[in-house]
């Protein structure tokens, strides 16, 4: 089997399945428990740190980890960097067998620094069986020093091991999300998957053709320059995770601008931010007003559309991203870090009687496609609970790239197509 240790929503597990493969997940949190079971992934619910490692030995072939990011992740307040010492410690002590978790979890400060640990102490109970054949694991980049003490206790049990930072927009996925990643195979040399994308798009060679322009935000999400570049909003969403209602003012401007006759249809040029699938999703459930009918947003005197960019966060030094450009890295857990729609003039401005749309919230739908996900994933629980596990998971494209070597598969460019 794969053992999958805090497998949250299936990132691992989804990318797996695209493979040919299905993993056992274990997972504490009850609604990335509830997202699993509703897309059909085998799961454990279970404390990582008490489960215990024995069903597992003598019948591993694939271990993967990702440990919780909280504490040390930019987003919060990285104590995980203050315990450090404490984990590189605990991982020493269960490469050989002794374990002091309870003593060192004592004098950390978040308490969820220790879970980095646990991956080392599955890892030992299976290799005295001769297991797994190989290993995958993926966090934060300020926990690739750990990574590295991991690295150096695998090779001397017979492992070649990878450590490294890759950026998921190098694997397609419309993020430049860098992660600190070990790959690990008894059976072959490790080493990072060949970049299938790069900032600036290369010419075809002699070679093969050359790396393909990162994804957009728009091409995963399926904007098009025939669609509406507002994006579109339901009413009221609800604990389901549905979109947030735009502002009464704001729905009212537009509205009083349709009605003055000041829109006006003319054929958008490709980098203009365009529609999210927000129409068609709310269209089929019939719970949104249906302006489909209505001509892109444009003002006959200025004859400019408004561009929109996602906004990561709520602060100062938030990263912000035009639609045709890749997201930042996704990271939910608070009221600080919503993600948002947020509009801007296009070149030229516009005149100052014109209606200047609200921000909008990125929906979970939205936020899972940027993550590469389907666009249908069943996520399960409340909006903040749906954010959270998706700014938790690992990309299922970046995965495949991971993964697929160690199970066999051959992968190009045009093998999958994660994000429709």
């Amino acid at each position: 089997m794969v053992v999958d240790l805090f497998a949250g929503p299936g990132g691992w597990s989804h990318a797996l399945s695209l493979l040919g493969i299905r993993d056992v997940g274990l997972e504490w949190d009850a609604w990335a428990c509830k997202t699993r079971a509703a897309a059909g992934q085998l799961t454990i619910r279970t404390d990582v740190a008490l489960y215990p490692v024995a069903p597992f030995v003598g019948r591993t072939a694939g271990f993967i980890a990702s440990p919780p990011c909280q504490a040390w992740s930019m987003a919060g307040k990285r104590l995980g960097l203050v315990d450090q010492p404490l984990v590189q410690q605990a991982v020493a002590d269960l490469a050989q067998g002794r374990d002091t978790r309870t003593r060192l979890l004592g004098a950390c400060r978040d308490e969820r620094s220790l879970l980095a640990a646990e991956p080392m102490r599955y890892l030992y109970a299976l290799n005295l069986a001769g297991e797994p054949e190989w290993v995958a694991m993926e966090e934060v980049p300020d926990v690739l020093p750990l990574w590295k003490q991991y690295a150096a206790i695998l090779r001397r049990w017979g492992f070649s091991v990878w450590t490294g930072i890759l950026n998921a927009a190098d694997y397609g996925v419309p993020q430049t999300r860098r992660r600190a990643i070990l790959l690990a195979s008894r059976t072959r040399t490790a080493e990072p998957p060949a970049p299938t994308h790069a900032k600036i798009a290369e010419p075809e060679t002699l070679f093969g053709p050359g790396r393909a322009r990162w994804v957009s935000m728009a091409e995963a999400l399926g904007w098009g320059a025939t669609d509406r570049p507002v994006p579109t909003v339901c009413a009221g969403g609800g604990p389901g995770g549905g979109p947030e209602p735009f502002p009464s003012g704001s729905r009212k401007a537009l509205a009083d601008a349709r009605d003055r006759g000041t829109w006006k249809d003319h054929p958008a040029p490709a980098s203009t931010v365009l529609p999210s699938q927000r129409s068609r999703r709310a269209e089929r459930h019939g719970n949104c007003e249906d302006h489909h009918h209505l001509p892109p947003p444009a003002f006959t005197a200025e004859a400019h559309r408004w561009s929109w960019s996602l906004r990561t966060n709520n602060q100062a030094n938030a990263t912000v991203r035009r639609a045709d450009e890749p997201a930042g890295t996704l990271f939910f857990g608070h009221r600080a870090n919503e993600c948002l729609w947020v509009p801007a003039p296009a070149p030229g401005g516009f005149g100052a009687a014109a209606p200047v749309p609200e921000s909008v919230r990125i929906t979970a739908a939205e936020a899972g496609v940027l993550q590469t996900f389907p666009a249908d994933y069943p996520w399960q629980g409340n909006k903040g609970q749906q954010f959270s596990q998706i700014g938790n998971a690992v990309p299922p494209r970046l995965a495949v790239h991971l993964l697929a070597p160690h199970v066999g598969k051959t992968l190009s460019r045009d093998d999958f197509a994660l994000a429709a």
